[in-house]
């Protein structure tokens, strides 16, 4: 077995290996000076509540037919992308460079910053707010947060819900915090107040 010096790097620049990649045309450059230290995780299925589907992919590469399904409507034109997905069976599919800014935060305000697309990374996990994940997705979620906080220089983690409070509700009260936490442990970084 090769020792980890002699191993390809996790890493070519701001796209992790191990990941399948997907390039999104939905980024832009991080403003001058952005201190990548936010990891923001996130829901999402579409249709919502139905997994296993290429929506999400679609959305993310604007290759989403508006018109295959109802709800789709409500989110016609919508350009939006997140670093990184995590699928109910644990692929990890990377969509932006993590040294580029995703659209995946939106209006929001978090650790006495605004505009958290400007120095995040953001993850969506397969899922509808408020609902269960799998282990899959958590041991995922850990190896990929341990991979970010050694290349960047990660301080909090946060769910879309506490960076736009009250505008989203993700990954919501079926997420559980506790399997980051112990992952975390002695770190130094900082979870959500009140996440158990």
């Amino acid at each position: 077995m090769a020792r980890r010096s002699e191993r390809q790097p996790l890493w070519s620049g701001g796209w992790y290996r191990p990941a399948r990649h997907a390039a999104s045309p939905n980024f832009g450059p991080r403003p001058a000076g952005a201190e990548i230290d936010l990891i923001v995780v996130h829901s999402i299925s579409l249709p919502p509540g139905q997994y296993g589907g290429t929506g999400v992919h679609d959305l993310f590469t604007n290759q989403l037919d508006w018109d295959a399904h109802p709800y789709y409507g409500q989110i016609r034109g919508l350009q939006v992308s997140s670093h990184f997905f995590v699928t109910r069976q644990g692929a990890l599919w990377q969509y932006v460079d993590c040294d580029q800014r995703a659209w995946h935060a939106g209006p929001s305000h978090y650790r006495g910053r605004g505009a958290c697309n400007d120095d995040s990374v953001g993850i969506e996990l397969e899922g509808l707010e408020g609902c269960g994940f799998e282990a899959a997705q958590y041991a995922a979620l850990r190896t990929l947060c341990t991979a970010l906080t050694q290349r960047y220089p990660i301080r909090y983690l946060a769910g879309h819900e506490h960076i736009a409070p009250g505008r989203k509700h993700d990954p919501g009260a079926g997420f559980d915090w506790h399997a980051l936490r112990s992952a975390f442990a002695g770190t130094g970084i900082l979870l959500p107040p009140g996440t158990h």
